[in-house]
């Protein structure tokens, strides 16, 4: 008879297993924190960093506080005061529940709370190393919490060594501190780091928060959104399509004070722009949705993010009305308005002149003149007025008669429209090319001195192909051969840097900066020449010669954007594949540039040379086929 396998998990191991779904990086910790401070009722949140929080992660609030029997049960799994029955959880109003998070963290770190109650005289101290309570004792403190997480999965050696360096994990904390921020306007809430402090808001509206977080021209570029209705009321703002971008867009979805996901109501709003806005940009969005707490699902996932929705047809719907309802009165041209009590008078002539211009000169008109008569030699341009005559009509028929323009050569009239025609006929071909195509099935492109290349409209190259007719998008394919010449440039630190007549200095919010940190070495063998001035501020001294002719500062706001981890369509391409792709992308070639028959045939000789030419490396195509059997089925 075999012995029994199945036992009962160590509570510490089953806290490490758990953690590994809720504490993931630093950031996660700080948003379970800083989570509980807003339930505990706090109104001013600070925290400080060291090493982007693998040596201390330390949130102080002005919250409620605990009791000390109460501190030492928060780190008990499943321990929690925002639910006592299962049926709390469809009527949930508190950003945490689960009981989880304080047990998650002090299992992978060495956690130190010192917390009171309002007013008490003495507070708790309770230190915990990796789930083990090492002492609790009374200790003097402020009312509510100060909670200090120290060395971050020091008992997890396999996910400490994932951890990416500190510019990447401080820029992913920013991130999530920028989150919590929107959702908490009416919190002062502050970051620190290393001693340098990134953000102080204060108590603000919403609008505004935005504008502190990332940056006071963002402020203008939104409009409200508003609506209320029987099951959702949704407020915020969205962006105006002049200020959509391409990458890094701003957008965020809550309900019920709650950051979520929904990939079915960012559908909703995109369609809303689709008329508005080019396929390769999106806009900014800041929405919240209030909804009856039984009538929305959070308990999804650990991280509470993914929210299920009782209505969401019914939401989606009014979504969609309410976001068209803000883009077609803010983007509608004004109304002139007739009816205005303080209007100043306009005078109509033939019906008196008003008050305010009596002393006005009268105008004096020769009733014999006729500016259109066919030989009035008597005209003098400059000859004085007479008196007005009510009896002058000018539109009689007896007064019309040609003057001036019959001084012209209608000869000459003539001979310019001939010479027009002329040009007109010599320019166009009898006959356009004909491009004989082959019946081989295979897909390869003809070569190029049996093919010419037709120009569209700057945006597309169209050539014959052994199977039908290519279509090139000619952006992309710039895009996809500077992409290859400059990671070659960059394998063989070949890059040459140009510098700038004059440096300039741009001011990133925190999140870009740490951005900016974290790929300073690649743009540095990329040919870029740019100082750090202190605090978010960068200058730029110098840029690739290969790409000299790009403006600067563009150039490194879209490297930075493309290299965010933020991207809400991020890439598996390393950092210097980024980088590459970026500058590639700012280089290439548009529609409303001229292009040339050799330079037509420069890059498509280039292009078929590379080794992948038919997507680009974020996975766009650049080639497509349009077979002969497809045209021959749409000429049946």
């Amino acid at each position: 008879m075999t012995n029994d396998v199945i036992r009962l998990l160590p509570d510490s191991v089953a806290n490490q297993i758990a953690a590994g779904e809720v504490i993931q990086r630093p950031a996660s910790v700080i948003k379970e924190l800083v989570e509980n401070s807003v339930d505990a009722g706090a109104d001013s949140i600070e925290i400080i960093l060291t090493d982007a929080g693998r040596t201390l992660i330390q949130v102080i609030d002005n919250g409620c506080g605990m009791s000390d029997t109460d501190a030492r049960m928060a780190f008990e799994r499943h321990a929690t005061s925002k639910i006592k029955k299962a049926d709390d959880l469809f009527a949930l109003s508190t950003m945490g529940f689960r009981g989880e998070a304080l047990a998650s963290i002090a299992a992978v770190a060495q956690v130190d709370l010192r917390t009171m109650r309002k007013g008490e005289a003495m507070g708790t101290r309770i230190i915990i190393n990796g789930s083990v309570v090492e002492s609790q004792e009374p200790a003097a403190c402020t009312p509510g919490s100060n909670m200090m997480v120290r060395n971050l999965f020091f008992n997890v050696p396999a996910r400490r060594k994932f951890l990416k360096k500190d510019s990447v994990e401080l820029s992913n904390i920013l991130r999530e501190f920028e989150r919590l921020a929107l959702v908490n306007p009416a919190v002062e809430l502050s970051i620190s780091h290393n001693g340098t402090t990134l953000h102080r808001l204060m108590k603000a509206p919403t609008k505004r928060r935005i504008a502190d977080l990332f940056g006071k021209t963002l402020e203008q570029q939104l409009i409200p959104v508003e609506t209320d209705t029987s099951i959702v009321r949704i407020s915020g703002f969205i962006g105006l399509p002049q200020y959509a971008r391409k990458r890094n867009q701003l957008q965020y979805l809550f309900v019920n004070g709650r950051n979520m996901r929904h990939p079915y109501f960012h559908k909703a709003i995109m369609s809303c722009y689709e008329q508005l806005l080019p396929a390769d940009v999106q806009p900014n969005y800041f929405i919240d949705f209030h909804v009856d707490p039984a009538t929305i699902d959070v308990n999804i996932h650990p991280t509470k993010n993914e929210i299920k929705f009782e209505n969401e047809g019914g939401i989606w719907q009014i979504l969609v009305a309410a976001v068209k309802e803000s883009l077609g009165r803010f983007n509608a041209s004004g109304a002139i308005d007739f009816d205005m009590a303080d209007a100043p008078e306009i005078p109509v002539f033939g019906s008196g002149l008003t008050e305010a211009t009596s002393d006005a000169p009268d105008l004096e008109i020769d009733p014999d003149y006729n500016p259109f008569a066919q030989n009035n030699s008597s005209y003098n341009p400059v000859s004085e007025p007479r008196a007005a005559s009510s009896s002058y009509n000018p539109t009689a028929s007896s007064n019309i008669r040609p003057h001036r323009l019959s001084s012209i050569n209608t000869t000459d009239w003539e001979k310019l429209y001939d010479d027009f025609t002329s040009r007109r006929d010599n320019d166009t071909p009898d006959t356009l090319p004909v491009i004989d195509i082959p019946s081989s099935p295979d897909n390869a492109v003809i070569e190029s001195s049996a093919c010419p290349y037709i120009n569209i409209k700057g945006k597309y190259i169209v050539s014959a192909a052994k199977s039908g007719i290519m279509i090139v998008d000619r952006h992309r394919a710039h895009l996809r051969v500077l992409y290859d010449k400059f990671l070659d440039l960059y394998s063989r630190k070949a890059f040459s840097s140009q510098q700038v007549l004059f440096p300039e200095v741009i001011e990133l919010n925190p999140s870009m900066s740490q951005v900016m940190r974290s790929i300073a070495d690649e743009l540095a063998i990329m040919g870029f020449e740019i100082s750090f001035l202190g605090g978010n501020s960068w200058t730029i001294n110098g840029i690739p010669s290969v790409i000299s002719d790009s403006n600067p500062r563009s150039l490194l706001l879209n490297i930075l954007e493309n290299t965010a981890d933020n991207n809400p369509q991020p890439t598996s391409l390393p950092l210097a594949h980024k980088v590459a792709l970026a500058m590639a992308e700012a280089a290439a070639v548009t529609a409303s540039q001229p292009v040339t028959p050799e330079e037509m045939t420069g890059l498509m000789s280039d292009l078929l040379k590379l080794s992948s030419p038919d997507f680009t490396p974020d996975g766009r195509p650049v080639i497509t086929i349009i077979t002969t059997d497809e045209i021959a089925s749409r000429l049946k």
